[in-house]
């Protein structure tokens, strides 16, 4: 365990993405199966434990610490692993340490932790929190909350695995889903030792090829020739992939996220019918979406469906789950990915002709012949094709027609370009500290707009945003914060924002929805600080009004959220 954690602890300073890559290829080099195993499952986020929570945690740091402490000590830190690390009185504090109890392996903390009941779960990890250092109880801390942070995406991991074997990352990729941690027979392949891990799952999920963003076609008008690539819409709803095939006999059909989490249990009724069409066989990549009367709605009606522990009847009945297809990635038996773009799309309308409509068609081909016509398509999306659904249009995809389908973010074959956002300048409210290593500065902020109260006119809040700003901003804004604060709540700071003093803030965001958890009745989705106003004094920023017509004129009122 202590290995691990001094691995975890050097990748968390290590800002160099090859230099990252090396560390962990180094360590699952030289580690012995099973520990690096679960080393790799837990940097993939390939590891949870249904009994080992957060709130067990705090229980036991309740336990030896004064709770006043330690509350004031997670504001301050704001990470609850590195502060329960750093408060936790080990045996021996300050002395020789000759009788703190041997420090668990790795493979033992991951196997009791998956094991062990409930009620023996505090007293297990009290003993391994006596036992391990600083660094060791923060990276057994962050092992069981499930939170690393490390700076280490569960693609570079699997880059660093395949450094080991003078492999491609994609081709770990192509074997990852359906292998289980300690992935002993992965580590032999890689290393020469056996044959290359094979599936029998006839639905299996196939790692997603991903786009680069664009902020302006200007970014590659002047290098890349129109006539060498494809446009379809952007539809927001969540990326899917819709896999069906056959084994002895019988037929599997599985719903897959992006990441490759199943998600059939959540759509019984897109799974049945696709699973009756005998036609479905194959792997579908497209937008999961809700279809009401040949009509997709927005993403707040989606988000109805989406994290339902419970999929009722009517949900079913009133959310209907609709898959919009962008590609197709395998038919029947054979693999498709390796033929260019153009060949899948033509194989994929096919393939959809005979579909059921209502619960899967394909993405429509948005036409353009240079650069200016797909800015205007972009810019207008009811008027280049998209009729009643651009509203649930999101922006453009641009693809080339040779491209095969690459796992990753491959350079210069996709592009996403989103539609511009909207923006609202409002008033900085509150202020809060962030977390980890912006737990030394008020990064996180509530911002409101003006309404009309019974004592005149009165900020109300819309949103909150912890991102958009560079690192410069935000030490801008963290100076305005402790400057101008006229109250404390708790670790909330409340800051001056009155007509005639305060900050003004441009705040970018996707789309509007009711809200019965907000004050102002309304709620944004990903907000973000995309400009600060110095120029604009806080009496000139928005009304509510403006939010109101914003709902009313791009539809994106539909759905309650909460």
């Amino acid at each position: 365990m202590n290995r691990f954690a001094a691995l975890l602890d050097r990748l968390a300073y290590e800002p160099r993405r090859n230099a990252k890559i090396r560390l962990a290829a180094a360590y699952l080099r030289e580690t012995p199966d099973p520990d690096r195993g679960y080393a790799l499952a837990a940097m993939t986020g390939g590891l949870s434990f249904r009994n080992a929570k957060a709130g067990l945690i705090r229980g036991l740091i309740a336990e030896r610490t004064d709770p006043v402490l330690f509350g004031l000590s997670y504001d301050y830190v704001g990470d609850l692993s590195e502060t329960v690390a750093l408060m936790w009185p080990a045996p021996q504090a300050g002395g020789t340490g000759h009788n703190r109890p041997p420090a668990p392996t790795l493979t033992e903390v991951v196997e009791t932790l998956a094991t062990a009941s409930r009620s023996d779960l505090p007293g297990v990890i009290a003993g391994w929190l006596d036992s391990l250092d600083e660094t060791g109880r923060w990276a057994l801390l962050k092992l069981i909350t499930g939170n690393l942070r490390i700076g280490l995406s569960a693609r570079l991991a699997k880059t660093a695995l395949a450094q080991i074997g003078g492999m491609e990352p994609n081709a770990i990729e192509e074997v990852w889903h359906g292998l289980k941690p300690p992935y002993a027979e992965l580590f032999a392949w890689v290393e020469g030792r056996g044959a290359r891990p094979e599936s029998v799952d006839p639905a299996p999920f196939r790692p997603p090829m991903l786009s680069h963003p664009l902020e302006d076609v200007a970014d590659f008008r002047a290098v890349l020739d129109p006539a060498a690539f494809s446009a379809e819409w952007k539809w927001d709803g969540i990326r899917v992939q819709a896999v069906a095939g056959f084994h002895e006999g019988r037929k599997t059909t599985r719903l897959y996220s992006r990441t490759g989490e199943e998600i059939s249990g959540a759509f019984p009724d897109l799974i049945e019918a696709l699973d009756r069409d005998q036609r479905f066989v194959g792997a579908v990549d497209g937008e999961l979406l809700i279809l009401r009367d040949r009509r997709v709605q927005s993403f707040n009606v989606l988000q109805q469906r989406l994290n339902r522990k419970t999929i009722s009847p009517k949900l079913i009945q009133d959310f209907p789950a609709h898959i919009r297809a962008y590609d197709l990635l395998a038919e029947g038996t054979q693999d498709l990915r390796t033929l260019p773009f153009a060949e899948r799309r033509a194989r994929l309308e096919a393939f959809a002709a005979g579909l059921d409509p209502e619960r899967i068609d394909v993405s429509p081909i948005v036409p353009f012949a240079d650069w200016d016509a797909l800015t205007a398509a972009r810019a207008d999306p009811a008027q280049a094709g998209a009729g009643v659904d651009a509203e649930a249009v999101e922006g453009v995809m641009i693809k080339r027609l040779d491209s095969p389908y690459v796992p990753g973010r491959p350079k210069g074959l996709w592009f996403k370009w989103k539609r511009d956002p909207f923006v609202v300048d409002a008033v900085l409210m509150y202020a809060q500290r962030g977390h980890g290593k912006r737990s030394s500065f008020y990064s996180d902020y509530t911002f409101g707009v003006w309404r009309d109260g019974e004592a005149g006119l009165e900020l109300v809040p819309v949103g909150k945003a912890y991102f958009g700003f560079t690192d410069e901003e935000l030490a801008q804004l963290d100076r305005f914060v402790r400057k101008h604060t006229i109250n404390r709540f708790g670790p909330v700071r409340e800051v001056t924002h009155s007509a005639d003093t305060g900050l003004v803030l441009e705040v970018a965001f996707e789309g509007l929805q009711r809200s019965t958890r907000h004050r102002s009745g309304i709620a944004m989705r990903f907000p973000r600080v995309s400009r600060i106003r110095w120029d604009k004094p806080p009496r000139e920023a928005d009304r509510i009004e403006t939010l109101e017509a914003l709902i009313r004129e791009y539809g994106t009122n539909e759905g309650e959220s909460g």
